[in-house]
């Protein structure tokens, strides 16, 4: 961790964190999806500040993240980007916004760029998706790309097992890491494959590489905020550490302010005008 209290206040860009991996400091990564949240974990100190199509899931409750809309991201990085100051803000491109046709792919993410503000995309998947990539790189539109277990593939994969054990796919996982280098994105997601795997991707590209259920060789790490912070007890991985039991503390604050105004506690004397 840098001691230089000016450096950590500095404003997080795609080439700061090309500047971290460089000097061997760890890219701390969360998701969230509103402005409070938002503006209290860029206040912590986080350096890159994902706006996941996890909010498909734990925002709307659906059991995938593909029903998620366009305009539903544009809403939620919108909110976010007013509450943060210094980390890079990185909105997910839903599913069906960039499979397929480059030139939506390129209308979709200069839609987020102009409506939310946000200063990157972030993308699933490899060479089957390069020619959207390569589209909206041109635009000058951040990319960082995103490989192994995609779950916008969920239903191809019918599984959320852990990606690419198999030689053939790690060796496709590798081309494509290297593919997405040397095309232009800025970083790259690794979610739920093999530790060494991940090591080794980490090790061969110059871009950072943040890993999800990827070990602790990759360049830094992300969580999904309800997920960490235990408001969300129903997702329990392997890789998931909490770091509070949020979910307990809101129901016992709400259980007291329910016995509060049942007993006519609250408001009390001094709470009124």
């Amino acid at each position: 961790m840098s001691t230089n209290t000016t450096d950590n206040q500095r404003k997080v860009t795609t080439s700061r964190l090309i500047e971290m991996k460089s000097r061997g400091e760890k890219i701390a990564m969360l998701t969230a999806y509103d402005y409070s949240m938002a503006k209290l974990i860029d206040e912590a100190g986080i350096d890159v500040i994902l706006v996941g199509d996890s909010a498909s899931n734990v925002m709307a409750g659906n059991i995938t993240t593909l029903p998620i809309t366009l305009d539903q991201m544009i809403y939620h990085a919108k909110s976010v980007v007013k509450g943060v100051n210094r980390a890079l803000v990185v909105c997910d491109m839903p599913f069906g916004t960039y499979q397929g046709n480059s030139k939506e792919a390129l209308a979709s993410a200069i839609r987020i760029m102009k409506e939310s503000h946000a200063e990157a995309v972030k993308m699933e998947g490899g060479s089957e998706i390069r020619e959207s990539i390569e589209r909206i790189l041109c635009a000058g539109i951040p990319v960082m790309g995103h490989l192994g277990l995609t779950p916008q593939s969920i239903n191809k994969f019918g599984t959320y097992a852990v990606r690419a054990k198999e030689e053939a796919e790690a060796e496709k996982l590798l081309a494509d890491a290297r593919m997405l280098q040397e095309i232009g994105c800025f970083a790259l997601v690794l979610e739920k494959i093999p530790a060494a795997l991940a090591t080794r991707v980490a090790s061969e590209l110059g871009i950072p590489v943040i890993g999800i259920g990827a070990g602790g060789g990759v360049d830094g790490q992300v969580l999904v905020m309800h997920d960490m912070l235990g408001i969300n007890k129903g997702f329990s991985p392997k890789f998931l550490r909490r770091y509070a039991d949020l979910s307990t503390a809101i129901n016992q604050a709400v259980s007291h302010y329910i016995d509060d105004v049942k007993t006519s506690d609250f408001p009390n004397a001094s709470e009124q005008y």
